[in-house]
């Protein structure tokens, strides 16, 4: 049998993907880097060489998996031609998309588990550091169209981001359907608010709750 020799970049995705399934599978708190060797067949120096803890490998995992999603929303919000709110409306249909059956979109919806309550908020807070940027822009192309007035595009965006991923995420909250409905409702008007956009302009987000 030929034994076929990784390159390291290769070796250390391998890891990080065996790594995610079995913190999604087993929860982060019972998984152990063993399981990872066994399930790898590596030893324990391979593992350690590329991650010095498990905590240090849940960083990496979370991050490759908020990596997978900005590359995915950079390379649409590249390919839509239109205003500000055109392609942010783009943007957020693609999000509220749940037909896409891929890796990531399992992993998304393991997270919701109770026993990875801790990989399913800081993978939150990843993705909206992350993806603040492609809506800063955004805010920043509707400031030079004249239909927004914000002074920091940025930091909005992130308070925008995480306002609403937090507070809509049922693995975090325990709304019920009221509950959920009546902050959806709201959403509009008070982004239109922040950006000092026309009223109504945000109206389009009750479409993809």
């Amino acid at each position: 049998m030929v034994r076929v020799v990784k390159k390291p970049d290769e070796r250390r995705a391998d890891i990080i993907a065996a790594a995610g399934q079995l913190f999604l599978s087993k929860g982060y708190d019972s998984a152990t880097m063993k399981d990872v060797m066994d399930h790898l067949h590596i030893a324990k120096g391979t593992i350690y060489h590329y991650f010095k803890s498990k905590e240090e490998l849940l960083e990496a995992v979370i991050t490759s998996v908020a990596e997978a999603e900005l590359l995915r929303r950079k390379a649409l919000v590249d390919s839509i031609d239109g205003s500000a709110l055109e392609r942010l409306e783009q943007l957020i249909a693609a999000g509220a998309d749940r037909s896409r059956e891929d890796d990531h979109e399992a992993l998304l919806e393991d997270l919701h588990k109770p026993a990875n309550a801790g990989m399913h908020i800081r993978l939150l807070a990843k993705v909206v550091t992350m993806q603040a940027p492609i809506y800063a822009a955004l805010f920043e192309q509707g400031c030079e169209e004249g239909i927004f007035t914000v002074a920091r595009p940025l930091e909005c965006a992130e308070f925008l981001l995480s306002g609403i991923q937090f507070l809509t995420d049922m693995g975090i909250y325990g709304w019920t359907p009221e509950q959920l409905e009546r902050r959806w409702q709201a959403f509009p008007q008070l982004i239109e608010s922040q950006l000092k956009a026309p009223q109504g302009s945000f109206s389009f987000l009750l479409k993809y709750r």
